[in-house]
C-alpha cells in the first residue's frame, strides 16, 4: 500500500499531466494556482506523520524482513507445486521440466528482489530517522549551551554586585568604628620605668660586664 505522501504526488503529477499547454507552447503549462497549492499544503501536513510511521517501521524491521521472506517462501512453494504438476503430465514432459525450471528461476528472482528491496528501504528509513533525530537534539544541544552561558553570566554579576555592597557595609562599619591610635607618652613611660628597674637590680653591673666580654 502506498503513503499518503506518495498518492498526493501522484496527484500532482497526475494534474500535471492533465494541464493545457500555453498558447503556442509545448512546454509551458496553465496551473491553476489553488488548487496545486492544496497538495503542496497536504503534502507538507502530511510529512511528519509519514516520519512518525517510518520510524515505526524501523522497530519493526525484523518483522518486515520475515514477512518478505514468507513471501518468498509462498512463491517458491507456489512454484514446486507448479512444477510438480507440469512434471505429472507425461506428454509434456520435456516441456514440464524447462517450465518448471523457467518458474523457479522467476520464483526464486522474485524473492531475492524482494528481501533485497526490503533491507534496504528498511535501511534507508532508518538512516533517515537517525538524521532527523540528530538535527533535533544538535538543536537542543545548541539551547542548552545558550542557557548555560546566560546563567553563567547573570551568575557574575550576581556576585560583583554582592561584593560591591559588602565593601561598602565593611567601609560603613569602619568609620562608625576606626581602630585606636597607640599613646606613645605611655609607651615611653613604661620603657623608662623598665630601664630604673634594671639599674637597681644587684646582678645588673654582671650582666653589663659579660656583654663587655
Amino acid at each position: 500500500m502506498n503513503s499518503r505522501i506518495e498518492q498526493i504526488i501522484s496527484e500532482i503529477e497526475d494534474y500535471i499531466d492533465g494541464c493545457r499547454f500555453q498558447p503556442l507552447s509545448k512546454t509551458n503549462i496553465v496551473v491553476n494556482k489553488d488548487e496545486i497549492e492544496e497538495l503542496l499544503a497536504e503534502l507538507r501536513l502530511k510529512t511528519p506523520d509519514e516520519i512518525k510511521k517510518y520510524q515505526k517501521i524501523i522497530a519493526n524491521r525484523d518483522a518486515i524482513l520475515l514477512d518478505a521472506k514468507q513471501k518468498a517462501d509462498a512463491m517458491l512453494q507456489d512454484a514446486v507445486q507448479q512444477t510438480n504438476a507440469l512434471v505429472s503430465e507425461h506428454e509434456i514432459m520435456q516441456q514440464a521440466y524447462v517450465q518448471a525450471n523457467e518458474v523457479v528461476q522467476k520464483a526464486t528472482n522474485q524473492a531475492q528482489a524482494i528481501l533485497d528491496n526490503a533491507t534496504n528501504d528498511a535501511n534507508n528509513i532508518r538512516m533517515g530517522a537517525m538524521q532527523y533525530t540528530d538535527d533535533i537534539l544538535g538543536n537542543l544541544q545548541n539551547i542548552i549551551t545558550h542557557s548555560m552561558e546566560n546563567i553563567t553570566n547573570k551568575y557574575n554579576d550576581y556576585m560583583k554586585a554582592l561584593q560591591t555592597s559588602l565593601d561598602v557595609v565593611v567601609a560603613n562599619r569602619n568609620e562608625l568604628n576606626p581602630p585606636e591610635e597607640p599613646d606613645m607618652e605611655n609607651i615611653a613611660a613604661n620603657a623608662d620605668s623598665s630601664v630604673e628597674g634594671l639599674s637597681d637590680n644587684d646582678d645588673f653591673e654582671d650582666y653589663t660586664v659579660q656583654l663587655d666580654m
